[in-house]
């Protein structure tokens, strides 16, 4: 329990009203209570304890190749041998087991210059410790089952509240960040709970409540036409030229706030908004580009990105888009020309400027867009009960009962069976109606009274946690294990199926079949996989799953250098993106080989990336399918600009990492940790010597030579692409080089050392660069199946696989063979196989 729920929590009730203490009180116990007694949220030494047979042979390995250094009161890396247990039921002593074996496995221990065991020796060790690795497991999984009870993730509980109440609320700073391991935000062991969070869930289930009873007046309506030239920031002549009309832009920049700031288009209230915006490109015959940014009068805030627009030449052309809008807020708007707003007054300023700008006219504002008040949310919560005025003088309006107890009943059912994924006992709801009376009792309103269950509802357990159930072994059949061990039942399945698709609760159809208890049959089960990765809603798989497994989360972990590499921008950032996403639509789709994510003849690209990797003949912002040049070095996911960007720091690229980033994301062979006291290999950015210079010193080192020989390779053969993801031949430097200009303009690097994009796999096999490389781990299609395979169980269980694993995802692997790898196949088998129907 201590990696979930901390054995010293005690109820911090300093930030909790009064009034809803005793809701917090109650169900944070109750929880703590079901956690512990349930057995459901670590996977420790549940089940039988495996005291395997002592294996002499491994005792003899370890006082041959391993005590000297791994025994004493210091020994190496703080690992004794003689900790080693031979019960592997334990979890700690098992992941030491694992250690042991994966270090092995990778040849780093014993140390080269030290005595090694011969090949055999070592097999036979591997083999031992595999043997009772599997039979624990087997035994867990037997008795705990594999998937233990985890709670929703921040995204999770989001996308669930937005469909159980059909709001979208703003919770930023309400909810703690959740930790991530093994790659992914759903794993169980890392979604922590504390009485700081169930605090934080009973704050965010007052706003979203109040988002849906929506108990004011109907929003007041922004519906106004602004003209840029009543800002006042248009007066500026060096910048900004009057016509008659509108107003030219020629230039801006947000970090000199050059920029025009509509304050009066301020959005007093959240929700989704109308945008039209009349422009023009001037003084061109080329289109126009520019983007607009939405901020605040809090200088604090910064400002965060719409989204880009180009506009030609000649008659205006009307842009119209409808986007989400927090509550005061204002846009901003930014042309994006070449030249610089100083550039510009050095010029003349703008009466004299003669290069291209934009003419914009007018911009036209209209929201919140609301077809009906109350909101659909109003009606889904209580249904058509009406809402009447208080007679306290505000404005607030109320919903309303002639039957109480009765309209609570009918209104607790529909929620809970809902936001529990299942429907109520009736225990729960004598529970819930049993407060909401005791409320009604002390002179509350039948709101109030309402919303003391609706909360309970929304800090349960049963709606905070995925809590997945066994079917009931039926007359005839043989428990495989223990009571708790089986095939998850139809409403645990429809929430597995859920929350692995659309990162959110099964909608009405899915909990319909479960309730039928069809949803399991195969064919039922194949047709609502393919129905739901057509829904919107499965845009979240190509976020959470894709947006994890290839770390594009950390797309803003680094801001690259802007003096070596100024060419970087946010267009640029926000296309990288893009295109990532896109092509994975596309294989998953189209059931396209999952090779494809190592090498493709196409991807998505609009101009912006063209320009950045060199493809001709691509016009506009429009992201649309583009085959790559043969002699483009392109294709797949390893040469896309934001892989190689989160592969790297703001200043340099390192083998290291992108190796590490190939091996275990792409062919699921992770290395170990390198052991203590190793320093870290910093690339010289001064263009003194090259990183392969470095690293050759560092592969003399024995300890790093054994895991570099693996590592290396594949970064090397990413070396031609740099920091931001574009091709080069020769290093960036900002010390020694050879001068670089560009279009007339020096830069302030210069051209560095050669890249020589050259290695050797461990297996004797050379490549000169990326293509060749490519082309070597695609000899092996099943390894990448595999790796994948992996990573969406990982995601989808939120465990990831173990050693008693292997042969069934052995037998995925050969099912997809025979489709040609097909990915959208490939989610098909993990979601009917065992792994993922069972416990």
């Amino acid at each position: 329990m201590s990696a979930v729920v901390d054995r010293s929590l005690t109820l911090s009730v300093s930030s909790v009203h009064v009034s809803e203490l005793s809701i917090l009180d109650v169900t944070y116990y109750t929880m703590v209570v079901m956690l512990v007694f349930a057995g459901g949220l670590v996977s420790g030494s549940h089940g039988e304890s495996i005291a395997a047979t002592t294996d002499e042979a491994s005792q003899t390995f370890f006082k041959r190749y391993c005590s000297t250094c791994h025994s004493g009161a210091e020994p190496e890396g703080s690992f004794d041998v003689a900790s080693l247990s031979n019960d592997f039921g334990k979890t700690d002593n098992r992941k030491q087991w694992l250690k042991v074996a994966e270090q092995l496995r990778a040849g780093t221990m014993p140390p080269p210059r030290e005595h090694r065991p011969d090949a055999q020796e070592a097999e036979q060790l591997l083999d031992w410790i595999d043997r009772q690795i599997v039979d624990a497991e087997n035994i867990r999984n037997m008795t705990d089952g594999r998937a233990v009870m985890r709670r929703l993730n921040q995204t999770e509980y989001l996308n669930t509240v937005r469909d159980l109440l059909q709001v979208d609320v703003d919770l930023e700073g309400v909810l703690p960040d959740d930790s991530v391991v093994g790659g992914f935000d759903t794993d169980a062991q890392s979604l922590h709970f504390s009485s700081y969070q169930l605090a934080a869930y009973l704050e965010a289930a007052n706003i979203a409540l109040d988002a849906a009873f929506a108990n004011g007046p109907r929003p007041w309506i922004l519906d106004r036409r602004f003209d840029p030239k009543s800002e006042a920031v248009t007066r500026r002549k060096d910048v900004y030229r009057h016509l008659d009309d509108g107003v030219a832009i020629f230039a801006s920049d947000l970090a000199s706030n050059i920029q025009i700031v509509f304050w009066n288009c301020f959005t007093r209230f959240p929700g989704r908004y109308r945008f039209r915006i009349s422009a023009y490109a001037y003084q061109t015959d080329q289109p126009v580009r520019f983007h607009l940014n939405g901020g605040s009068d809090n200088l604090g805030d910064p400002p965060y990105l719409i989204d880009y627009f180009e506009v030609p030449p000649g008659p205006p052309t009307v842009v119209e888009f409808v986007t989400e809008m927090e509550a005061r807020r204002n846009i901003r708007l930014l042309v994006d020309t070449n030249v610089r707003p100083r550039d510009l007054v050095r010029q003349g300023g703008a009466a004299n400027y003669k290069g291209p700008g934009l003419v914009l006219q007018w911009l036209e504002v209209e929201g919140p867009l609301i077809d009906s008040w109350p909101p659909p949310s109003y009606r889904l919560l209580v249904g058509d009960l009406p809402q009447q005025p208080l007679s306290d003088g505000t404005e607030r309006r109320e919903v309303v009962s002639q039957d109480p107890l009765k309209d609570a009943e009918r209104i607790l059912r529909g929620f809970a069976r809902r936001a529990f994924r299942r429907p109520p006992t009736e225990t729960e709801i004598e529970l819930l109606l049993g407060r909401i009376q005791n409320k009604l009792g002390q002179g509350a309103s039948f709101e109030r009274a309402l919303r003391v269950g609706l909360k309970a509802v929304l800090v349960s357990p049963h709606f905070l946690f995925l809590h997945e159930q066994v079917r009931p072994i039926a007359s005839g059949e043989t428990a495989r294990g223990s009571k708790r061990f089986g095939q998850l039942d139809e409403f645990s399945l429809a929430s597995r199926l859920s929350y692995f698709l659309w990162s959110s609760m099964p909608d009405e159809e899915l909990l319909q079949l479960a309730e039928q208890a069809q949803l399991s049959r195969p064919d039922v089960l194949r047709e609502q996989v393919e129905r739901m990765l057509k829904d919107e809603k499965a845009k979240a798989f190509t976020e959470n799953f894709a947006g994890q497994w290839l770390r594009l989360r950390e797309i803003d972990a680094t801001l690259p250098d802007r003096q070596l590499y100024p060419e970087y921008d946010e267009l640029l950032r926000a296309s990288m993106i893009k295109e990532v996403h896109l092509f994975f639509e596309e294989v998953l789709n189209n059931n396209l080989s999952l090779t494809q994510f190592v090498d493709s003849e196409f991807s998505f690209l609009n101009n912006r990336l063209a320009e950045h990797y060199g493809v001709p003949d691509v016009t506009g912002l429009e992201f649309r399918k583009v085959s790559l040049p043969e002699n483009l070095h392109r294709g797949g996911v390893m040469t896309m600009a934001a892989i190689l960007k989160v592969t790297a720091n703001g200043t340099t690229t390192s083998p290291i990492v992108r190796g590490a980033w190939v091996l275990d994301s792409l062919l699921g062979t992770p290395t170990p940790r390198p052991p203590a006291g190793i320093e870290a290999v910093e690339p010289d950015i001064r263009g003194a010597t090259t990183i392969r210079e470095q690293l050759a010193r560092h592969r003399r080192v024995d300890a790093c030579a054994v895991c570099h020989v693996l590592i290396d390779p594949p970064g090397f053969a990413l070396e031609n692409f740099d920091v931001i993801g574009g091709w080069r031949d020769r290093y960036r430097s900002i010390g020694e080089g050879t001068p670089v200009h560009i279009d007339g303009q020096r830069m302030r690097y210069k051209h560095g050392p050669p890249v020589d994009a050259s290695d050797v796999l461990s297996d004797g096999r050379r490549f000169d660069n990326i293509d060749q490389y490519k082309r070597l781990i695609l000899a092996d299609n099943d390894q990448i199946a595999r790796a994948l395979t992996e990573k969406l169980l990982t995601y989808a269980i939120g465990v990831a696989p173990t050693a008693a694993d292997r042969p069934k995802i052995e037998s995925m692997v050969e099912a997809i063979r025979g489709q040609d790898y097909g990915f959208r196949s490939l989610v098909h088998e993990i979601i009917q196989s065992e792994l993922f129907r069972y416990k």
